[in-house]
């Protein structure tokens, strides 16, 4: 066997195991965490039953009737795409703009704003929405959420347009179209894969939001994460309770983000290419 044939099998086989290493270090908190969720708190304290035990589903049964954690999937879904949705409407076209007319200090503005903690924005949100009783509603988390969702959808969406041959403009507007038209009939359509990403990744970020829902959500309208909250108190950690709401907290969300890990990766690809 040659020294190269020796060489590219150790590479190989390197690169599989730097592989499986990360694997099996990103799926561990996971992994624990969906266990620990068919175990009693007894269980889960025991080492000896890290992984052999006796399966129970009382934690989910708690989790599913008793805390009513179907209602806040529902609060936490309707938040997360009332939020996109929004922040497409607003972001797309102020994206757009950025690109066509060489905003590039607006550009940096709004990546500054995806950098700048949210926790600053808390408190005057507070006050603003109490003045405009909208604390506790659904308008409340939506509009504190676009905060989240739009500068990346922007970010996103800035380098697709910014892509686009300027040539094809030129034509929309040799044939009668506007400027506004040129974007809705010419750009708009060539940038469904930047949409896709955008959108994927902002459900995903508005999905796993816990400090806006902290302070402005009640009751009503709790979203996932501000509910898992609830299993910790003075008294202690119901920790199977707390591992099968946050499974049921998390199981979407990466079924979600398997499906669509295609679309995110090509888009994310085609936007870096382009720009």
């Amino acid at each position: 066997m040659s020294i190269a044939v020796k060489t590219g099998r150790i590479t190989k086989s390197m690169r599989a195991l730097a592989i499986v290493s990360v694997t099996l270090v990103a799926a561990f908190p996971f992994v624990w965490m969906l266990l620990a969720s068919f175990k009693h708190n007894v269980q889960i304290s025991d080492v000896s039953q890290s992984f052999v035990f006796s399966p129970t589903l009382d934690n989910y049964v708690s989790v599913l009737e008793t805390n009513n954690y179907f209602q806040y999937f529902v609060n936490s879904l309707t938040v997360s795409l009332g939020a996109t949705i929004a922040s497409l409407v607003l972001g797309v076209p102020a994206a757009w703009a950025i690109a066509k007319f060489s905003m590039a200090r607006l550009n940096t503005m709004v990546l500054l704003a995806r950098i700048i903690p949210a926790v600053t924005l808390l408190v005057p949100w507070y006050l603003l929405f109490s003045k405009l009783e909208m604390v506790g509603g659904y308008p409340a988390l939506i509009l504190s959420h676009v905060f989240i969702c739009m500068p990346l959808i922007m970010w996103i969406m800035t380098g697709f347009f910014a892509s686009l041959p300027a040539e094809l403009d030129e034509a929309g507007r040799i044939d009668g179209l506007s400027e506004f038209g040129t974007f809705l009939h010419i750009s708009l359509p060539l940038s469904v894969p930047g949409i896709a990403t955008g959108s994927i990744l902002a459900i995903i970020f508005s999905w796993n939001n816990f400090l806006f829902s902290l302070v402005l959500a009640d009751t009503s309208t709790l979203t996932l994460p501000v509910a898992i909250y609830q299993f910790m108190s003075y008294a202690g950690i119901d920790w199977g309770g707390l591992m099968a709401a946050a499974s049921v907290m998390t199981l979407p969300i990466i079924v979600f983000g398997l499906f669509a890990q295609r679309y995110v990766v090509a888009g994310l690809t085609a936007g870096a290419t382009k720009g």
